[in-house]
């Protein structure tokens, strides 16, 4: 596993569960707006925390900890994920994976082991834009697809979510986010903040009122629909 960081604490990663969060390199996107571009590339070798390290501080922690999240980059690019997870899995954690849904098979994989509880899948932006916002021109939507449906029929908590960027996003995004995912499913519309370190400087995020106009067009088709991080 290429691991570049772990937060000890957080309580507001895993709804619910005071967890960890772990954090890995690599990712199949690029999207302007990404805030943790250090991880994009995996970095710098030497950045790397060791699997001894978070399991050692795993094992330590067992008494205060009921979850982990995992994410990135975008974590279902790692290729001993499975492992690294069995072993999480072994020390009695609750397990959230935050991803782009772009390696649905690695998905599939996971949930047959039974190590995930929780999935945040990013929904970049409706269909038709879906391959500028995520910054893969080659985009293969039917993975996106896939991993939408696999997700939804997973039979464990989820989410999907998107972070709105004024200069990305539109109207037609949410009418077609909103014909993308299942009325049950809990979608949380969120917005961009500019962390100084993203790929694409310039980028700025909607008001509020827009915030506020985007999900009440999602929220006739998807009830299950939410501001998040909004003051």
């Amino acid at each position: 596993m290429n691991i570049y960081g772990y937060q000890k604490t957080t309580l507001l990663d895993y709804p619910g569960h005071v967890a960890a969060t772990i954090f890995t390199g690599g990712c199949n996107f690029r999207c302007p707006f990404c805030h943790n571009t250090d991880l994009l590339l995996q970095g710098n070798l030497h950045s790397l925390v060791s699997e001894d390290e978070i399991f050692s501080f795993l094992n330590k922690r067992k008494k205060v900890l009921s979850g982990i999240c995992i994410t990135g980059g975008e974590p279902t690019l790692q290729s001993d994920l499975l492992f690294f997870l069995t072993k999480v899995r072994a020390l009695g954690f609750k397990i959230k994976l935050d991803t782009n849904g772009y390696c649905p098979d690695v998905l599939s994989s996971l949930l047959d082991h039974h190590l995930l509880d929780y999935i945040a899948m990013d929904m970049k932006a409706g269909f038709s834009n879906y391959n500028k916002v995520c910054g893969k021109p080659d985009l293969n939507i039917n993975k996106i697809q896939k991993s939408i449906s696999i997700i939804e029929n997973a039979g464990i908590d989820y989410e999907f979510r998107t972070t709105v960027v004024k200069e990305l996003h539109s109207e037609q995004d949410f009418y077609e986010i909103a014909t993308m995912i299942s009325p049950k499913s809990n979608y949380y519309i969120q917005s961009f903040m500019d962390s100084g370190n993203i790929l694409t400087p310039g980028l700025s995020p909607c008001d509020t009122d827009t915030l506020n106009h985007y999900l009440s067009i999602v929220k006739e088709k998807l009830p299950l629909s939410f501001l998040r991080g909004i003051d």
